[in-house]
């Protein structure tokens, strides 16, 4: 190891960042340099920054503060690093680098000019870098899930989003570069793959002039791995062809995170998405009738600019119409830089606060209801914890995707990282509790006939 400088790695925001964080991990040990997850112990710390809405900056501005306080030198990568990097270097004389969304993987190369001493910025203005199967990498998940991102960047410009212009433009990855990976994966044992990117249902758009998820499913399911589920599905994507794939590819679940932020057109207009109030209600209600065992996430905006009263019941009517397995509430947040946050009739905080525990509320006894239709049940769970003072066991089910939604609480015995049937004896609002099963889960909730 030599004098190197001892490197710790904080991670902060959504799992895009995670894999920006897993492969910063990766080059800098193959480059000889210590990685240690205790910050006292390090000489230098990585903080791969959040910046999506103003809660995250504040988080990531709080933990750079702190680091600085303890006189730790900082290396700033991520959205805060891509979005405000002539401040950071101007407030912040710890920070001996910032390293923009679409440079990270040429960390190697600035934590060696760090040690000669020169203070880097290393922003490409327009991000276009997109890691492969080849780029290392070093995961922090738990033992079992993985994600894999195929592909990067936005090319909406949805009114509330910051996102394209700290990410770039969308750039897919080829469907044999993403089952390659799929295939490694399974061979260090991930019994689940979580598709992302900022738009999942838009792959392939740019590189083969059309959509093409639903033939990147029926790919992956050539890979041995019992789960493979979606995130970030808009519903204009979700075609007959991709329902088909879903159907058709027995370890895809069909789970499906659609994040619709809004029902009202007039809303979605002003979003900059107006074709999704024609599609709503129609795509929803197709895929209940052809996935009937689908498990529906979303996540909702209230408060935008401009919600009256009756926009926002428009919005409770439709939640309690569809009733979704999963849902998200998000404030708006005015974000410098997007047109949303020019907009006139800005709300207060607290009525976009009262809106959102209402929706909250309203979903609650929805989510209950799902969940207690559970019990009895023999399903697969995927165990991730072990609890050791009680020797609880903690995983999820195929209707919960990590961090988002519930758990499964698990009495009995099984190794981290495999997936056990379980006998779903009790359920609350978000979590369900059981006990591991001899029997096989044969006849899971979410095994596509």
């Amino acid at each position: 190891m030599g004098d190197k400088p001892t490197i710790a790695i904080s991670h902060l925001g959504c799992e895009k960042n995670r894999i920006d964080t897993e492969h910063m991990l990766a080059l800098l040990v193959e480059a000889g340099y210590s990685v240690d997850s205790n910050e006292e112990l390090a000489d230098l710390v990585i903080v791969n920054t959040c910046s999506f809405i103003e809660a995250a900056r504040q988080e990531s501005v709080r933990t750079l503060v702190e680091l600085a306080e303890a006189n730790k030198k900082i290396v700033i990568t991520g959205c805060l690093a891509q979005h405000f990097r002539e401040e950071l270097l101007e407030e912040l004389p710890e920070a001996v680098a910032v390293v923009g969304t679409g440079d990270y993987h040429q960390i190697v190369n600035i934590i060696q000019r760090v040690e000669q001493g020169e203070r880097v910025q290393q922003v490409s203005d327009k991000p276009t870098y997109i890691s492969d199967e080849n780029t290392p990498r070093y995961r922090t998940t738990t033992e079992g899930v993985a994600y894999l991102r195929i592909a990067e960047g936005c090319d909406y410009r949805c009114a509330f989003c910051i996102i394209p212009h700290l990410r770039g433009n969308q750039r897919s990855r080829t469907i044999e570069s993403i089952v390659a990976e799929a295939q490694q994966l399974a061979e260090q044992g991930v019994q689940e793959i979580i598709l992302i990117s900022q738009i999942t249902t838009n792959y392939g758009t740019d590189i083969y002039g059309q959509p093409k998820l639903g033939e990147l499913l029926r790919a992956l399911g050539k890979v041995d791995v019992p789960w493979i589920r979606m995130l970030y599905a808009y519903p204009t994507g979700i075609t007959p062809d991709v329902i088909a794939a879903i159907k058709e590819t027995p370890n895809v679940l069909p789970y499906l995170d659609l994040p619709l932020q809004h029902s009202h057109p007039e809303i979605l207009r002003a979003m900059n998405r107006p074709w999704q109030g024609r599609v709503n209600d129609v795509t929803i209600e197709r895929i209940k009738k052809e996935l009937p065992q689908a498990v529906l996430r979303t996540t909702f905006i209230v408060g935008f600019p401009g919600e009256t009263q009756a926009h926002f019941e428009h919005l409770l009517q439709f939640v309690q119409r569809h009733e979704f397995d999963h849902v998200g509430v998000f404030t708006f947040s005015a974000e410098e830089g997007t047109p949303a946050y020019h907009l006139p009739n800005q709300l207060p905080p607290e009525i976009k606060k009262e809106r959102r525990n209402i929706l909250m509320e309203l979903q609650q006894p929805i989510s209950y209801k799902k969940n207690q239709r559970e019990i009895g049940k023999l399903v697969d769970v995927l165990v991730e914890q072990e609890n050791p003072q009680t020797g609880e066991l903690i995983g999820r089910s195929a209707r919960f995707a990590p961090e988002v939604d519930g758990q499964v609480y698990v009495r009995g015995t099984a190794r981290l990282g495999t997936i056990v049937p379980v006998t779903i004896k009790e359920a609350d609002t978000y979590d369900l509790y059981g006990i591991v099963s001899s029997k096989q889960a044969t006849t899971n909730l979410l095994t596509n006939n």
